[in-house]
């Protein structure tokens, strides 16, 4: 967990270039995490929810090899010990499914584990105060001397002309790259010599699209912040920096880390066949901790159905479709996450062939949609595949979903898409409503569920830090008002979400308390629908004979403490597929 003071490293965090220390650290963790799983494991004595809703609660559950093999009564669990099995005395403890984040991104996560973090649940750390924050990534820099690339995340402005430039950071450090992305994962901000790594210069970049959002000076000199699409720009510079060992030492830890939350299944929304072969390459080896389902799309890139991604796209499914890794899924985003609007990504007809042809091809589609009038948009697209593709089991998804009209919640229902939601992105005083004419309530997770719905939560990490499966489900349980006096200045900031960038409680404020889950409700979106949406039911989201032993050992029991206390929970043991890659000292 993050620590306190001006600034703040992981705990966990690992060097973009890989150090000696590193490497100790990634032989030790690969060792623990090593070897088949157990003949058998017996957890006795507990508080065991199944998310089954035939069978809810157990006291005892058996495993032997990589699946359940029994739930139900202590007795007739015990009866199933062997020479060699292993018995966990629950003591009463909680016990959950594995926790299925339906929405992040492993590899930026892993790589800002690996830096520096200017905005935590403690505080954020922002230009407002140059000094400190030049202070704190110089000192960063002189801890990493063999870094060739520093990386680390922060809150600040995407809005000219409040947005910081490149001479700030260049003060803190001038002779390396310096990457931080912003905490909504749709900004850059880097100083002159990741310009010059990227070949960012006075001259426009060949893509319109990347251009179009490189923020540059009266003169055209790139200023240093780069929006949406223009990422890429510097996202495959820096990726091209790295070696395919190294990238694997990151996902490493990365996994190592969500195992420490009871994550045992993660579906990547964004990603590429490179990216994938780094997961069948963990698995060849025996290394995966985390079970992974990826999506193709990079954040706010319009999709162009050239033959290299069609190509890209078939490879991936043909390849990679067992119960650790697969493909199969595209994803798409209607708008962006910067300025006082998220910018629109598509033209309508674009967005509406391109499903389509997509669609016909027999993928799973997911969209992201901040906007009321981008969801409808998407449901518009979907509505029209339908139509012309005809029926066929195909769980569209879409991503955030902040405001749903009336209308389009009906539409939700009847097309059976899949809200996947961030519970700790709310609540501000107005919810995550970009639009203050818009009387619309955002995040109708109650409505939603009421139509019938399924819910996926996620932590969309890194956007979200840590990538906490507790802070979200008690947001989603108690929609408390959080607000951060470190970010109130920053113009077009992310909304203050709960336990983000220094965000307090405001007392006794709550936003649309109608709109609460239970928190078995909040479960069973982190398990079953999580599941659900990443056409894994059959083998995850609840804990059952013959699926498989994916699950976690919690803390203290979620279902009974306060409301306010949920986020305290922490997991003490986490096992995938009957291996314990996860144990609380």
């Amino acid at each position: 967990m993050p620590g306190k003071g001006p600034f703040v490293r992981q705990a966990q965090s690992i060097s973009v270039v890989f150090t000696g220390a590193l490497a100790l650290f990634v032989a030790v963790s690969s060792e623990a995490q090593a070897g088949k799983p157990a003949e058998a494991t017996l957890f006795v004595n507990g508080h065991i929810y199944t998310a089954d809703p035939a069978h809810p609660w157990a006291d005892s559950l058996a495993t032997s090899g990589d699946r359940i093999v029994a739930v139900g009564a202590e007795r007739a669990v015990r009866s199933r010990a062997r020479p060699g099995s292993r018995l966990v005395d629950l003591k009463g403890r909680t016990v959950v499914p594995g926790l299925i984040d339906a929405h992040m991104h492993l590899l930026f996560g892993a790589m800002e584990l690996a830096g520096f973090s200017l905005s935590t649940p403690e505080h954020s750390l922002t230009p407002a105060q140059p000094e400190a924050l030049v202070r704190a990534v110089r000192d960063f820099a002189a801890a990493h001397p063999h870094d060739r690339i520093l990386v680390g995340r922060a809150d600040f402005s995407s809005i000219e002309p409040s947005a910081p430039t490149h001479a700030l950071l260049d003060r803190a450090v001038s002779d390396r790259p310096v990457v931080v992305h912003n905490s909504s994962e749709h900004v850059l901000w880097v100083n002159a010599k990741a310009l010059e790594l990227a070949g960012i210069t006075e001259r426009p970049v060949a893509d319109p699209e990347e251009e179009r959002y490189v923020i540059r000076d009266a003169s055209g000199r790139p200023t240093g912040v780069l929006l949406e699409a223009a990422q890429e720009l510097i996202e495959r510079a820096v990726l091209r920096e790295l070696d395919g060992e190294q990238k694997l030492a990151l996902l490493r830890a990365g996994m190592r880390y969500l195992n420490g939350f009871g994550i045992t299944s993660i579906v990547n929304a964004t990603g590429d066949l490179a990216e994938i072969e780094l997961y069948g390459k963990l698995h060849e080896r025996g290394e995966l901790t985390v079970r992974t389902r990826t999506a193709f799309g990079a954040v706010a890139v319009p999709h162009r159905l050239t033959e290299q991604l069609l190509r890209d796209l078939e490879a991936a499914r043909s390849r990679y479709h067992d119960e650790w890794v697969s493909a199969n899924l595209v994803k798409f985003f209607a708008d962006g996450s910067t300025g006082l609007y998220p910018p629109l990504v598509y033209r309508a007809a674009d967005y509406k062939a391109l499903v389509l042809e997509l669609d016909k091809r027999g993928f799973q589609l997911m969209t992201h949609a901040e906007r009321r009038d981008s969801v409808e948009l998407v449901l518009d697209a979907y509505e029209n595949a339908l139509r012309v593709n005809g029926p066929r089991e195909r769980r569209w998804r879409i991503e955030h979903s902040f405001v749903v009209s009336d209308a389009d919640v009906a539409r939700f229902a009847a097309m059976h898409v899949i809200a996947g939601v961030q519970p700790a992105f709310c609540c501000g005083e107005a919810g995550t409503s970009y639009d203050p004419g818009d009387p619309t309530p955002s995040d109708r997770w109650h409505t939603l569920l009421a139509a019938g719905v399924v819910l996926a939560l996620s932590t969309d990490w890194p956007c979200m830090w840590p990538a906490d499966p507790f802070v979200n489900m008690q947001q989603a349980v108690t929609r408390e008002v959080w607000q951060s006096p470190d970010t109130a200045g920053i113009e077009g900031a992310a909304l203050d979400g709960a336990r983000q960038g220094g965000a307090v409680l405001v007392a006794g404020k709550v936003f649309e308390p109608e709109e609460r889950i239970t928190i078995q409700q909040a479960v069973d979106a982190y398990t079953r629908g999580s599941a659900y949406a990443a056409f894994a039911e059959q083998r995850v989201g609840s804990l059952e004979p013959g699926k498989l032993a994916d699950l976690a050992v919690l803390s203290q029991d979620i279902f009974s403490v306060p409301a306010g206390e949920i986020s305290r929970t922490r997991a003490t043991l986490t096992m995938v597929g009957g291996r314990i890659v996860f144990e609380a000292p």
